[in-house]
């Protein structure tokens, strides 16, 4: 509270022809930080579905080199395909060439094919994996 003796002093606003003038209440003024401009979206994708990864087809090629047990172990220790899925796997490619190990996204396709070739490579089995757009 101010002392007695202390007089007021508001800032005064313009009096209108019937009014007079009254104080006037001020806020202070804050520190505001410059304004930016909004971030503007440059993709001209209008679509708001989201596109998901190209999918590619893992394959596995017969050889008459490795063991079908070391294929089963890599089916599953890789490609995280149960015992029994990867025994079929297996002989699938043993009859007729080829067999489908699993549909994944490049990266992972990549990722997985490389992890098993360097894993028989170790052992120097000539076992083969291919990866392919799938339809």
């Amino acid at each position: 509270m101010m002392p007695p003796n202390v007089p007021r002093v508001f800032p005064l606003r313009a009096a209108g022809p019937t009014e007079l003038a009254a104080p006037v209440k001020t806020k202070p003024k804050r520190k505001t930080k410059p304004k930016t401009k909004p971030k503007v979206d440059t993709d001209t994708d209008t679509d708001s579905k989201q596109r998901l990864a190209p999918m590619y087809r893992v394959l596995i090629h017969n050889d008459e080199v490795t063991p079908m047990e070391y294929v089963v172990q890599i089916l599953n220790d890789v490609f995280r395909k149960s015992k029994t899925e990867a025994v079929g796997i297996m002989l699938t490619a043993h009859h007729s060439g080829v067999a489908l190990v699993a549909v994944l996204p490049l990266e992972e396709a990549e990722f997985r094919v490389d992890r098993a070739h360097s894993l028989a490579r170790t052992r120097k089995y000539p076992l083969t994996f291919t990866y392919e757009p799938s339809d």
